[in-house]
């Protein structure tokens, strides 16, 4: 098995110390030492709450090494959740769910291109986009496009927790097509995963 290379982002000592501790000794992950950050296939960052100094963390390791965004958060507001996902964040993990089990299945997620964002956080975004379209879009007439009609679809499926084979099979494609359109998708908009698309979609009124 590859081990993945990880970099741990934390300004928390006690909190770098905790997740450390999770993910040593699993033969799946090689934590990196700062001067090998370049190197890492996954970012680990972790923070009490997604604020401005996490978001400036999140933006320096974007254009720093390009590597796949993993979140370790106590909490995080609706208008957090966004700008995290905006900033390109592949997998969100509660602090209090993070397992070693739940932070190996998230970063192994993100490294494939993939999004890991806990259901009833995905929820939340849904409804804070959904309440934007309505009462300050809506009213003024104003609607956006960008995406086909199949490409919603997907998109809308991918939100509610499908994976490509359930969307597939759903929608009476193949799963290469899905594969297909999702990046499309993603190109074409300069999103950088499945997680970013369903963010951008929500917050332009999409699905």
């Amino acid at each position: 098995m590859r081990r993945l290379p990880v970099h741990l982002c934390s300004t928390d000592v006690i909190s770098r110390a905790g997740v450390v501790s999770q993910l040593r000794p699993r033969p799946e992950v090689l934590l990196l030492d700062e001067s090998e950050a370049d190197q890492a296939v996954v970012s680990v960052v972790v923070s009490d709450g997604i604020d401005e100094p996490t978001l400036r963390t999140l933006r320096a390791l974007r254009s720093r090494n390009r590597s796949a965004l993993v979140l370790v958060v106590t909490q995080a507001d609706d208008a957090g959740l966004v700008a995290a996902v905006e900033q390109g964040v592949a997998g969100i993990v509660r602090r209090s769910e993070a397992s070693a089990d739940r932070l190996v299945a998230v970063i192994r997620t993100a490294a494939a291109g993939e999004g890991a964002v806990p259901p009833d956080l995905l929820g939340r975004l849904l409804q804070q986009v959904g309440a934007l379209q309505r009462e300050v879009l809506g009213p003024r007439g104003l609607t956006f496009s960008g995406l086909a009609e199949r490409e919603v679809e997907v998109l809308r499926l991918v939100a509610e927790g499908f994976d490509t084979a359930e969307i597939a099979a759903k929608l009476s494609y193949s799963q290469r097509t899905i594969k297909n359109i999702l990046h499309d998708v993603t190109n074409r908009l300069h999103l950088r995963n499945r997680c970013h698309a369903v963010a951008y979609a929500l917050r332009n009124g999409l699905i």
